[in-house]
């Protein structure tokens, strides 16, 4: 098992010094759920909802919240996004709206935790809008679903375009 990176010799909480790692190019892609009744969902695609368009609401929270996720959470670094969007799908099933954030940027720790940050906001605004419409409503099944990084070649003599560059996925 991997020792916990949060945590000092002593046992205590602790930041993690990230100033000798590279700056990369790093994203992330993570997911979660609203369950909800169809009625609820007829109402959101109508823009029938009391409080507003819950979709663009919801959107747009999640993206405040990536920005603000080192202020959120403790430990994790306050990191500049250099991107960041949510999408919604609505499956066949129609008996939910699965909520899909990526997140990018150019530093030395990754952005995963603002991934899940997005779709978490974003999820809980879904609920908050539509939560006098439906009681049965659920946040559901948040997770990373990928994060990679790219280590950017040094240019390489008489190449155009920085001489490419290499994709890791995984690792932070």
């Amino acid at each position: 098992m991997k020792k916990l990176t949060h945590i000092d010799t002593p046992g205590e909480a602790s930041m993690v010094d990230v100033s000798a790692k590279p700056v990369m190019h790093r994203e992330a892609v993570a997911s979660g759920e609203v369950r909800l009744q169809r009625a609820t969902l007829k109402l959101i695609e109508s823009q029938t909802i009391a409080k507003g368009n819950v979709l663009a609401a919801a959107r747009l929270a999640g993206i405040l919240a990536a920005k603000k996720t080192g202020e959120l959470i403790p430990l994790c670094h306050p990191l500049p996004l250099t991107y960041c969007e949510v999408n919604f799908a609505i499956p066949q099933t129609r008996d939910r709206i699965v909520i899909t954030a990526s997140a990018k940027i150019a530093a030395q720790t990754g952005v995963e935790m603002e991934a899940l940050t997005a779709v978490s906001v974003a999820g809980l605004t879904i609920y908050d809008m539509c939560k006098a419409v439906d009681k049965t409503m659920r946040v559901t099944n948040v997770r990373l679903v990928s994060k990679t990084k790219r280590l950017r070649r040094p240019r390489q003599p008489g190449t155009e375009g920085g001489g490419g560059s290499l994709w890791l996925a995984g690792g932070g």
